[in-house]
This record gives structure tokens, sequence and C-alpha cells, in this order.
């Protein structure tokens, strides 16, 4: 384990900083100094932290405002200053800016502070954030947090984003911080019970899950160092929790460079099998994820509702196309389906089940009703689908018999036992 380890941590320890960054921090600069705005831009995130992937990054930048701008909108201060880039500017807590092209640059702005209770805004705390990590760094750590993040990747749950609902770098960076290591984290996590709490600056002495609003908690409960009232890991989902603990339980039993791969899968279309090509209607990158996974669950649900059980679901997307795959358990339903509805006693609602189905009756005390299935086959619910109304996303059939794959956002296998 030891000698795969450290072949993964040369391989995504990143030669230097990037060059372009530099000279985009002086031209902002300049920019905000000629709108005569006092703020500075300062690298933030991994950059500043020393933490980010060899070749696999994007660069986020504070727009430090001073205080003097505090009852000013910030954001509308930092979209002047931004012009002459072509921004893109995305909605948030304080709306922040996305810079496209080789390099990929995010814009947050924030008022300059020096400790947390003078936040006007959750991001002002973001500059806090990375002293914080950096007074706690050391060489082997930077280099667990990325095998951390590369580990979270492969394992498609990295990313707070809603439509991944995964471990922040942030949350990373804590739990590596916490734990002094990447296979301590593992040997924890495999043994993380629902709702388990990490509380790296002891700030509620064992008594976070009474301490916090009910709303905060979540299936792991990460006590953020500077804001304790806060749940760093608010956003990880059950479904992204229980991967990540299963990973760990994997490769702490069988050690293989394939667990911080991309994965990569390729998709023979058999008689049970649907692929959708789908397009969002937003060039925005989180309003289209949120609105790939909003159609990929609607159609998840809409086949469920007709019956048919799914076997494995696949969401690709590259972040210019997508793909839905969705592999059925049958190939064909039954002729005619089995509703069941009310209490045979209750009478209204006995009534208006009746009035809604022709052939009703009666078994155990419940009214059941025959109906027809009008959709039968996997030919008939591609089609059905295809026509299935989806808001933001359209959807049309992919004729290929095979595909490849990768840049994974959803993989599952349903189990049948």
């Amino acid at each position: 384990m030891k000698k795969l380890l450290d072949e993964m941590r040369d391989e995504l320890r990143p030669d230097s900083q990037p060059a372009e960054l530099k000279g985009f921090l002086s031209k902002l600069d300049a920019r905000l100094k000629k709108l005569k705005v006092k703020a500075k831009a300062v690298a933030g995130g991994s950059i500043a932290k020393g933490t980010f992937l060899k070749n696999d990054y994007d660069i986020d930048i504070f727009v430090m405002f001073d205080s003097k701008h505090k009852d000013k909108d910030l954001s509308d201060l930092l979209e002047k200053a931004l012009k002459p880039f072509k921004p893109i500017r995305l909605h948030g807590s304080r709306d922040y800016f996305h810079i496209k092209g080789k390099t990929s640059y995010e814009i947050v702005p924030v008022l300059k502070i020096t400790k947390p209770e003078q936040a006007e805004n959750i991001t002002d705390c973001s500059p806090l954030h990375v002293k914080w990590v950096k007074k706690h760094l050391t060489p082997r750590l930077a280099d667990d947090i990325r095998l951390a993040k590369r580990f979270c990747k492969a394992q498609l749950c990295y990313g707070a984003e809603s439509y991944i609902s995964g471990f922040s770098g942030h949350v990373i960076d804590i739990l590596i911080i916490h734990y002094k290591g990447f296979i301590p984290l593992l040997r924890a996590a495999s043994r993380w019970s629902k709702q388990e709490v990490i509380d790296p600056e002891r700030a509620h002495k064992g008594r976070a899950l009474f301490n916090l609003n009910k709303s905060k908690l979540g299936p792991l409960v990460v006590i953020d160092p500077l804001q304790p009232e806060r749940n760093a890991a608010a956003a990880l989902s059950e479904e992204k929790f229980n991967r990540f603990r299963q990973a760990a339980a994997a490769f702490l039993k069988r050690p293989d460079r394939h667990h911080f791969l991309p994965q990569e899968m390729m998709i023979k279309k058999t008689p049970t099998t649907i692929i959708f090509n789908a397009k969002p209607d937003s060039d925005k990158h989180d309003v289209a994820g949120a609105q790939l996974r909003t159609a990929f669950n609607h159609l998840i649900s809409e086949s469920g509702r007709l019956g048919f059980i799914i076997k494995q679901s696949i969401w690709s997307w590259d972040k210019k196309s997508s793909s839905f795959i969705l592999e059925f358990k049958q190939q064909k339903l039954s002729d005619g389906l089995i509703i069941k509805g009310p209490k045979a006693r209750l009478k209204y609602h006995g009534a208006r089940f009746r009035k809604a189905h022709k052939s009703v009756f009666e078994k155990n005390g419940s009214l059941y009703a025959k109906e027809k299935r009008e959709v039968r086959t996997i030919h008939q619910l591609e089609n059905h689908l295809s026509k299935f109304g989806l808001n933001k996303v359209k959807i049309k059939k992919d004729p290929r018999k095979s595909l490849c794959v990768k840049d994974l956002v959803h993989s599952h296998i349903f189990k049948y036992y």
C-alpha cells in the first residue's frame, strides 16, 4: 500500500503554481484601481493552500473589499471591474463570477475581515479558512488532501454542488487535518455511523448534535473550525456518504490504483437498455448540472411509476454533452396491472376510486382495480420518456449500439436479494 500511495502522491503533486495566475491578479488589481475601488484580488481555494491537483484544477480568486464598501453591492462593483474579461454572473448567497478560457477562473467578492464574527456573508470567511488550513498544513498533509480529492472524484462523491451533493474541498481539508492523513481518514470513515460528528477544534465538547439547528444536520456533521454553528458537510447526501464509506472499506481491504482513476464504462445497448442525449437550456455550470440532475431523477421516477424496475442508472456529463443511460431488469411487462386503492370502509374515497377505474374488486378489506398497461415494452417506454415533459432539459434517443461513457456524475447498480 505504501508504494502505491507514494506513487500517487508523486503523480498528483503539481510542479509549481499556475504561471498565468500572477498576470491575471495584476490585471484585475489594475482594473479595481482604475475604478477607484479599494479592494485586492488574491488567490483562494486549493491554489492558495497549495493542495490543487496537477493538471486538474480551476483557479479560485477572492476579491477582498475594504470595509468602506460594506454597505454597497460587492457583486455589482466586481462585475464592473471584470467587464473586459466577459464574466458569467452566477447566483449565490452573494453573486460571484466565472470566466471561461484555457484556464477557468471563479471570482468571489468578499469583505476583508480579520475574524469570523465580522462576516456579513458566509463567503467572507473563505480567506480565513485558507489561513486555518495553511496553519495546520504540512507537505505530507497537502499530499494526502490531494489523494483524498482524487479518491473522491473517482468515487463520484467530490463536489458540494447541488447536482452532486458530495464532499467539498473545504470538508476534505478539515477531515485530513483532523485525522492526520489519508489512510487514518479511510479507516475512520469505514467505521462511521450515521450523523458522525467531526469537531476539529472541540467547539461543542461532544454536544454538537444538541447544539446545532436540526436543519443543519446530515449523515455527516463536520463542525467548521471558524464558524462552529455551521455544519461544513451540510450539502452531503446520504447516498454520497454511504458511497464514500463503502469505497474506503473496499480500498483498505484491497488497495489498488483503480480506486483513484476516473470511472469509464463501455455500454452496449441491449433490449433492456435506453440511452438518451440530454441538453440543458443553461450554459451556467451549476444551473445546468442542477437541471440535468432533476431531469435524470424524473426519468427514473416515471419509469418506476410505470412498473419498470431499474437495474442500473448512469449519468455522464463532460460539460458539453450529457448521456442518460437506464438499464432495466425486464424487457416486457404483463398486459395488466393491479392498482391498490383505499380501504373499502371509506365510502367517500371508495366511491372516487370506483369512479376512476372500471374493474374494481375487494380483497382483505381494501379496494383494488385492474387496468390495462399502455406502456409495456422497453421500446414503448423509450418513446414515452422521449416525449415526457422535462422542464429546462431536452432529450432525444441515442441510436448508437454502444458508447464509452466517462466524466460520470452518477453511476448506480441496483442489487436484488
